[in-house]
């Protein structure tokens, strides 16, 4: 961080400064990837002047969200209840005592280069001078004003919890919640180009899940949904997957995806690039595939499972790496950086790497133009002047009719045309900055995508499979061995050159269990089994509400916050408990533990009266009030030899819902298993057959192995 502000690290000694000093803290949030965070940046705090009064009136302090979350979440939460909006840079002024005074995202700065639609909005520097005078002459009102703020957050925060509270087990969660949240994402629907908004439109890969899901669900769910509504669903989530992955928003030279699009069309990104988004997003392209087997969605699969494999955020020790930046240096000598350099073309450029002839057919299946592509209103600083930002708008059907070529030769031009360009970009231009921290939850997100791929794409690509199940292996045994002490049960945030000091949260214990059992499904292996388990235990002792139920983020332990959260709403990323109740549910299935789905159903009506009244806000929690409702079915195989292979090659091969894969086996491998299920105990693993468990009983549904159709009717019928 090299400007003249004197920035703080969040804990004890910066708000002891304030305490000491009488001064407000300036807090400010962000991320390495953040693009308006770098804007801010540039703008306001390499600038002299603000450095000067922040550092003499305020104790700045910068605090990264994806290694605080707990401390963004409570701030956020105050800029969203105020403004009515939020994002990154997250700027806050707050007391000694930490209340919120002032909030907001990105504010221009004395060196802006103000977009026109920026120009009516207040600086940074007049805030700065304001929020200084206030806090001079009127202190007293000033935090008495933060004190009532922080009294209304803490109300919001309780008021779901209390009425669960209060009213008990309240009337319960139906599935007609289901037909309310697929008729609000059917009323925003763009019919044109996908997606459930207007411009920007973000991926929520969560929400994409539970429309292709829905129609996968048990009758009773299609009953009340409708099996037509269940089909449309299935066709909203693909038309906004294909647009996606023809969309600018992909990155068709390299690998992986753009955070979101500035545009309605998917044409224009803001360019970084996201694990989290990455992991979410291969787990919902794979469902994809499942449920309709197009070669273009499992192109999409193996597209980001080589990002996050062979490409920028895998990182040789094991794990994943956070992001990449969204600006960079155009070429090697610049002193200037640019949002989206590394990825965009000049219709130049594509003249010179690829010949005039191949060009005219790049250019046309890739939408480059002489002037560029972006529209002028979508460059806020003239970045993209002259520029284009690839996406398929055409086929190779369409190309070798217009240019009087045989497909197979447009498809080979492309292809080559496609390394041409990656080998000049590789070659030229500096790659965005690297964010090498290693974060837990985002980890187990990555493991479990990696692992669900490999399993179900074993038998369409078997090398490809084994790369990807040994690089989510590789990070599980990081994850262990790095951010978890084995003594205490507990996790550790992030690793960047070592354990950071920040305490595991509720969401990497989640997000790595269901990565673990993810692992432990596509492997058998019980040791990830067993992981799991403990790590439920740790996240049910450290963050359950024993009052009101559901997780908070944040062990009761946690110092220097304000206000402990429950994250229950899905955002960029699924939430914590909705994910949490998923796990203990399937936990419940294939260690025939109902304590676990008591948790489970706890967790859901913890969150009753925001689920009554907004379940599409709620996707990843859906599937575990349906499971609550009708139960999760168990699929064990047992036996060994190529016909057990095959039933389960054959089980892995349709998307699963509600439903968990175990093997029993026979002697030390299944031991642990065997004694932890009390329904697989007098199982012998010698004998090849398949098992569906459910309310504490398991029945045979299938004579032969050998017999795959009788196979596939049991198991889809199930």
């Amino acid at each position: 961080m090299n400007n003249p502000v004197a920035w703080q690290m969040w804990g004890d000694e910066a708000i002891q400064l304030a305490k000491t000093h009488n001064r407000l803290i300036f807090l400010s949030i962000g991320y390495a990837a953040c693009h308006w965070c770098h804007v801010m940046e540039r703008e306001s705090f390499e600038n002299e002047e603000v450095a000067e009064i922040l550092n003499s009136s305020f104790i700045p302090i910068k605090v990264d969200r994806e290694e605080r979350p707990d401390v963004d979440r409570i701030y956020m939460n105050y800029v969203q209840a105020t403004t009515g909006s939020g994002g990154w840079p997250l700027n806050v002024f707050i007391t000694p005592g930490l209340e919120p005074v002032f909030g907001g995202t990105y504010w221009p700065g004395p060196n802006a280069n103000t977009p026109t639609m920026m120009r009516d909005q207040v600086g940074f520097f007049d805030i700065v001078k304001k929020i200084r005078a206030v806090w001079t002459e009127q202190q007293e009102r000033c935090l008495q004003s933060a004190k009532e703020i922080l009294t209304q957050l803490r109300q919001f925060a309780v008021e779901g919890a209390q009425r669960r509270a209060e009213d008990g087990e309240g009337e319960g969660l139906e599935i007609d919640l289901l037909e309310e949240a697929y008729q609000h994402f059917a009323g925003r629907f763009d019919d044109k180009y996908g997606g459930f908004a207007v411009a920007p439109k973000f991926p929520t890969p969560v929400n994409l899940s539970f429309l292709l899901r829905l129609g996968t669900m048990p009758a009773a769910v299609q009953d009340v949904v409708g099996s037509l509504e269940c089909d449309q669903a299935t066709v909203m989530a693909l038309k906004t997957l294909r647009s996606m992955t023809r969309g600018g928003i992909h990155d068709h030279i390299g690998h992986g995806f753009a955070r979101y699009s500035v545009t309605k069309d998917w044409s224009l990104p803001h360019f970084e690039k996201m694990l989290y988004d990455q992991a979410q997003l291969l787990s919902v392209y794979l469902d994809a595939y499942l449920i309709s087997k197009d070669p273009e969605m499992l192109g999409t699969v193996y597209d980001i499972a080589d990002y996050l494999t062979l490409d920028a955020l895998a990182a040789p020790n094991g794990g994943f790496y956070s992001a990449e930046d969204a600006d960079s240096y155009f070429r090697n000598g610049d002193i200037e950086k640019r949002e989206g350099a590394f990825y965009v073309w000049t219709r130049k450029e594509f003249d010179s790497v690829l010949g005039d002839q191949d060009s005219e057919v790049c250019a046309k299946f890739w939408n480059v133009h002489r002037h560029g592509n972006v529209a002028p209103e979508n460059d806020a600083h003239d970045e993209f002047m002259s520029q284009n930002v690839l996406a398929v708008v055409s086929t190779p059907s369409q190309l070798a009719k217009d240019f009087g070529r045989s497909e197979e030769e447009i498809v080979r031009i492309i292809r080559e045309s496609r390394s041409k360009l990656l080998e000049h970009r590789n070659a030229e231009r500096p790659r965005p900055n690297l964010d090498d921290k290693i974060v837990t939850s985002w980890n187990g997100l990555a493991i479990g995508s990696l692992a669900r791929v490999s399993a179900a794409t074993k038998t369409v690509d078997a090398e490809r499979a084994a790369r990807y199940l040994k690089q989510a292996e590789t990070a599980a045994t990081f994850v262990r061995r790095n951010l978890y002490d084995d003594t205490t049960g507990q996790l550790r945030r992030v690793f960047r050159d070592g354990p950071g000091d920040a305490p595991g949260f509720a969401d990497d214990y989640a997000f790595l269990t269901g990565g673990l059992i993810d692992l432990y499904e596509a492997t058998f292996e019980e040791t990830y089994l067993q992981f799991a388990e403990a790590l439920q235990k740790t996240q049910l002792s450290l963050f359950w509400d024993d009052t009101s139920s559901g997780f908070f983020s944040t062990a009761a332990s946690a110092p220097d916050l304000i206000l402990r959260l429950k994250d229950g709403m899905d955002s960029a990323e699924p939430s914590t408990n909705g994910i949490s109740a998923q796990n203990l549910l399937r936990l419940s299935s294939l260690l025939n533990d109902d304590s676990y789905a008591a948790y489970a159903r706890k967790t859901c009506l913890a969150f009753e009266a925001e689920l009554m009244q907004h379940p599409f806000l709620f996707s990843s929690m859906l599937p575990a009030v349906v499971a609550g409702a009708l139960g999760v079915k168990g699929i064990v195989v047992a036996g060994e030899g190529p016909e057990t292979d095959q039933a389960v090659d054959v089980i892995r091969e349709r998307l699963r819902v509600n439903e968990t894969l175990a093997r029993a086996r026979k002697g030390s491998d299944g031991s642990w298993l065997r004694g932890r299920n009390a329904l697989l105990r007098g199982l012998d693993g010698g004998t090849a057959r398949v098992l569906i468990c459910e309310g504490g009983a398991c029945r045979e549904e299938v004579d032969s192995l050998g017999d795959v159709e009788a196979l596939k009717k049991a198991i889809g019928d199930i």
